[in-house]
């Protein structure tokens, strides 16, 4: 849980005092094609963080998304503003498992209707 209570909608592991503010950074960070953010998107599988590194495991809708550059950049930029100075910021994109609708947060899918 974060500070104020509220579910991580993906897996962290690291210190409690960052989760926060890196949930905080990932919904900074909007899928330009649906106008929403990645963490409602689901993009994130996962945050790993340890003395060394902030680790984001990440997917897309799809391997032909013609903004994976520009969201991979948005994130990184995002969370180096809130990583602890000389933490190495490190965003792996993964195709596995798949995305699929069912990631959505509820958010998202009343946005889009579903």
């Amino acid at each position: 849980m974060t500070s104020d209570d509220t579910p991580s909608p993906f897996p962290y592991s690291g210190p409690e005092e960052l989760k926060a503010p890196i949930l905080a950074a990932l919904h900074r960070v909007v899928d330009p094609e649906v106008a929403m953010t990645i963490v409602d998107v689901g993009l994130v599988h996962g945050v790993t963080v340890t003395p060394e590194r902030l680790h984001v495991l990440m997917t897309m809708t799809s391997a032909a998304c013609p903004v994976t550059d520009v969201i991979v950049d948005d994130v990184g930029t995002e969370l180096d503003k809130v990583a602890p100075p000389g933490m190495a910021v490190d965003v792996e994109l993964v195709w596995e498992p798949p995305w699929t609708a069912e990631r959505l947060s509820a958010r998202a899918k009343a946005f889009m209707g579903w």
